[in-house]
């Protein structure tokens, strides 16, 4: 449920609000909007006494959240939420596009490097790469776990990039703190609720991908279990779908982009190079999102994709991803947004 609290409030009776719901074993989110304060109240509801709380000074109303998200839901708040990234300053959820690139796995340093100066120049926000590696096949290449991290750290100190990578289990969450500024769940780990968890306990933005077949409330009912566990910067990210169709890797959904923005306040970037598979598909489809609403984009880039220790055939070149970026910065004008 949602306490309204009224105008001119007192902070005291906020706090007597808020120990009054936590007594009765809820958890409380307190949201300050543009004109009113509200306290999201989630848990069993069976241990609410409502009248009790309609009669606390300061308490303007009470709402019932309709929706099985709670504080992800836009009946908790309004507002969009915006997520500023370190160190580059990048705002995600504002009227700016932002453009998160670079390879699929950190491979060795140099490619890093050189790869994350490509992209500084063409206008990316944020350096992608994956240090631990989740693949299909026990043989394909894994990663560098913490010298790949080292790597990225390194990277963001020679440009200013937002540094973002994925965790995969929940005692390497730490670790990847440590040296991510954007700490990624990918799809596999969608649902791995003791990840989110986790990685809702601690303070650096999440950036969630939807599972390969999730749907749209269990995608933002994981949202869910990140912002109720204490974090409330999640960028929700649409990567695509398994579906029959065999012509690409999978199926990239953007009516989810429009879909979301109606329910909830959290910010959609999308990810056109694991939702097609195939790099022809990629700028058509980077074009198509930012159309559709989209608030930002990651795009893997490698500066060899033909020799790619994973997935070359996904991976712009850094030609590639200039003239894609050229092209993206004309669709976000159309649409009254800038890159």
């Amino acid at each position: 449920m949602i306490v309204v609290m009224g105008l001119g409030h007192t902070k005291q009776q906020l706090n007597h609000l808020v120990a009054m719901v936590e007594k009765m074993g809820l958890s409380t989110h307190i949201i300050y909007g543009t004109d009113r304060t509200v306290v999201a109240a989630v848990g069993d509801k069976r241990m609410v006494d409502k009248s009790a709380l309609e009669n606390v000074p300061g308490v303007e109303k009470i709402v019932p959240i309709l929706a099985p998200y709670k504080v992800a839901s836009k009946e908790v708040k309004r507002e969009k939420t915006v997520i500023s990234l370190q160190p580059s300053g990048a705002k995600i959820g504002s009227d700016t596009i932002s453009v998160i690139a670079g390879p699929c796995s950190v491979e060795d340093r140099g490619r890093l490097l050189d790869t994350a100066e490509v992209i500084k120049q063409a206008g990316a926000v944020g350096l992608r790469g994956g240090a631990f590696k989740p693949r299909s096949s026990p043989y394909s290449f894994q990663g560098l776990a913490e010298k790949g991290l080292e790597y990225l750290a390194e990277a963001r100190e020679k440009t200013g990039l937002t540094v973002v990578t994925e965790v995969m289990t929940v005692k390497h969450v730490d670790l990847i703190s440590r040296y991510a500024d954007v700490i990624q769940i990918g799809a596999r780990n969608m649902q791995n609720f003791m990840l989110l968890q986790a990685v809702g306990e601690q303070s650096k933005p999440v950036l969630l991908k939807r599972g390969m077949s999730a749907t749209m409330e269990e995608f933002l009912l994981a949202a869910e279990y990140i912002i109720n566990a204490g974090n409330p910067n999640v960028i929700l990210c649409e990567r695509g779908i398994r579906t029959f169709e065999e012509y690409c890797r999978n199926t990239l959904a953007l009516s989810l982009i429009p879909a979301i923005q109606r329910v909830s306040h959290l910010p959609i970037i999308v990810d056109p190079s694991h939702g097609t598979g195939h790099v022809y598909l990629v700028e058509p489809m980077c074009l198509a999102a930012v159309a559709a609403g989209a608030e930002g984009l990651i795009v893997e880039v490698h500066p060899d994709p033909e020799h790619a220790f994973s997935d070359p055939g996904q991976q712009l070149s850094p030609e590639q991803f200039q003239q894609t970026m050229t092209k993206i910065a004309r669709v976000a004008a159309a649409v009254d947004k800038k890159l």
